[in-house]
């Protein structure tokens, strides 16, 4: 199994494009409360990206930067640039307009596609919680981001039948492509532990894949360790050390994740659902769901299907 195909699908991280951004000369905007995760592709022209805690960051052509965690940033045409606050109202009256948001003096120099990610908030499981706070990916033409980008802009830019559909589905696969990339980019500061940080090492990627490709099965240390060709030992200390738990710990969690994921999008009985994830009583089931969640599987699925439908999530 893939994990972070696994993840993607309990999480339902969806993207939503704010504008296109076409600026001139002497600029600044300061983008707060971003709903989720932040990204500014590069298509023409030259920005500098500020961020608390962080080194300024040269934008260029080509260059594309996701702030996972969707933190106060500022995007300005020099360091210490007057800003003015961004106007996200703005932003989504030119998306339904054409997609473009004019700012700056002149001539238009830069071109930037803004945007943002959500995932499901009903769930413990986040995937864009592990990420670094800031990604940035150089422009590099053999990284299918350029293609993805490509396609995006020509999509916002035009209004052909069913460009909605295609503009979100090339979201989806631009958010893949970026941490496919990330996972191949070696990172000059100490990540933290995680399940997405593990998927960096073949050894316990691997251990990963298989606890989500069996969820139900009764999993021993050993059996796992058997199953991958390694001893006990090992497993147990490099799993630990990068995902930040012990295997059984993780799957323990996963199932979890998986039985909250299947209660909120399904309407059936709960004993299949206990059974799907490795538990063959229902009452043990229950009781380790509300000892981990604090309300009882049935509360969960009605309080979580409720919030849902306000909210607007697929199932």
């Amino acid at each position: 199994m893939d994990p972070l195909s696994d993840v993607l699908g309990v999480t339902k991280v969806r993207g939503t494009v704010a504008a296109t951004v076409e600026a001139g000369k002497d600029w600044g905007v300061d983008i707060d409360n971003i709903p989720g995760a932040a990204f500014h592709a590069m298509i023409s022209g030259d920005v500098w990206l500020e961020v608390d805690g962080q080194q300024p960051r040269h934008l260029l052509p080509g260059d594309l930067v996701l702030l996972p965690t969707g933190p106060r940033h500022q995007l300005v045409t020099g360091p210490g640039q007057h800003c003015e606050p961004f106007d996200h109202l703005a932003a989504r009256q030119a998306l339904t307009s054409g997609g473009r948001l004019t700012i700056g003096r002149g001539e238009t120099h830069t071109r930037i596609l803004c945007g943002s990610y959500q995932e499901n908030a009903t769930l413990n499981a986040s995937l864009l919680g592990v990420l670094p706070p800031v990604i940035h990916l150089h422009a590099d033409p053999t990284r299918p981001t350029e293609h993805v980008l490509q396609l995006l802009t020509h999509e916002i830019g035009s209004a052909p039948t069913g460009t909605a559909t295609v503009r979100d589905r090339l979201l989806d696969v631009l958010l893949i492509h970026i941490i496919r990339a990330w996972l191949l980019t070696a990172e000059t500061q100490p990540l933290p532990a995680s399940w997405l940080t593990a998927l960096r090492d073949p050894l316990i990627s691997e251990a990963i894949a298989v606890l989500h490709g069996d969820v139900a099965r009764d999993w021993t240390l050993p059996a796992l360790a058997a199953h991958l060709s390694v001893s006990r030992a090992t497993l147990a200390r490099r799993f630990r050390a990068l995902v930040g738990q012990p295997p059984l710990a993780y799957l323990a969690d996963w199932r979890m994740e998986l039985a909250a994921h299947r209660l909120r999008s399904t309407h059936g009985p709960i004993g299949p659902i206990a059974r799907s994830v490795g538990y063959t009583s229902e009452y043990a089931f229950n009781r380790a769901f509300t000892r981990i969640r604090g309300i009882t599987p049935g509360r969960f699925r009605a309080l979580a299907q409720n919030q849902e439908d306000e909210q607007g999530y697929p199932p």
